[in-house]
């Protein structure tokens, strides 16, 4: 399928399944270390099909690396319940290892019953915000010798920590939060030497993109009544001075009368005086 377009953009998933057959060459050793470091190394910097193509080309199974073929068209959204995510049978990925380097697993894969996960001189992380769930409870085993681990979880789900740490500890923060009714259960165990299993967590960036637009939403439309409000208190200004304004006008003209009336009495009171006067 990359053949045929190699100048498409790999996702997440994409780079995910070429990385799982690099763990397997190495387990059969098929790959050296050295070999293993520089693929996967290639492997989550590549951009495109063409450039996921030549890393497992030279591999028994390769063609499971091949890039899938795209759809045209849009698939159904899950309805985003947890019955929808806990859907039985296998793992996309079972393990993890990561020797002085790193590894992740994130986005929409399936987490297995048990996930084993190794770090030395290296990191990992372990992302479970989009991930489905083979079963309702999942156990996470993580070794972190002279490194860590970093597990993420969604709102809802329950955590028990089981790790044991010696100069290296195990996160306990998120242990004891009640989960959601039909929540899968995450129970992380293992052990860390000089090391530490991190759990935390964190909602999707869907919705931490969904949340933010809502506060900027409500922070327009709060701007909005105000601006509203400020506008009808100034529309009412021009009402109260006109008719102030009218007011003084027709002050200022019946004192005009008054004074023009009480002129022309007294002209016509001159004037008979001097008719008398001759």
């Amino acid at each position: 399928m990359t053949d045929d377009a190699p100048e498409l953009r790999a996702s997440d998933a994409d780079r995910e399944r070429v990385a799982e057959v690099l763990r397997d060459a190495l387990a059969e050793g098929r790959l050296d270390m050295a070999e293993f470091e520089e693929r996967l190394d290639a492997t989550y910097s590549a951009r495109t099909y063409g450039d996921l193509a030549p890393i497992t080309r030279d591999l028994p199974v390769g063609e499971v690396a091949a890039a899938p073929r795209v759809s045209m068209t849009k698939e159904p959204e899950r309805d985003g319940g947890w019955a929808g995510r806990i859907t039985g049978g296998e793992g996309s990925s079972t393990w993890a290892v990561a020797v002085m380097s790193g590894f992740q697993r994130k986005g929409r894969w399936t987490v297995p019953r048990r996930f084993n996960s190794f770090a030395f001189w290296g990191g990992g992380e372990i992302d479970l915000r989009e991930a489905d769930f083979a079963a309702g409870e999942i156990v996470l085993n993580c070794v972190a010798i002279m490194g860590g681990v970093n597990v993420v979880v969604p709102p809802g789900v329950e955590v028990v920590v089981r790790g044991i740490g010696i100069m290296g500890g195990f996160d306990h923060s998120e242990e004891g939060v009640p989960g959601d009714r039909g929540a899968p259960r995450v129970i992380v165990t293992g052990f860390a030497f000089w090391g530490g299993v991190g759990v935390e967590r964190k909602v999707t960036r869907a919705e931490r993109q969904r949340l933010k637009e809502e506060r900027r939403q409500e922070k327009l439309e709060r701007r909005q009544e105000k601006e509203r409000q400020r506008l009808e208190r100034g529309s009412g200004r021009p009402e109260l001075d006109a008719s102030r304004h009218d007011g003084h006008d027709s002050h200022g003209l019946d004192g005009l009368h008054d004074l023009h009336g009480g002129s022309r009495e007294r002209e016509l009171e001159r004037e008979r005086e001097r008719r008398r006067d001759t």
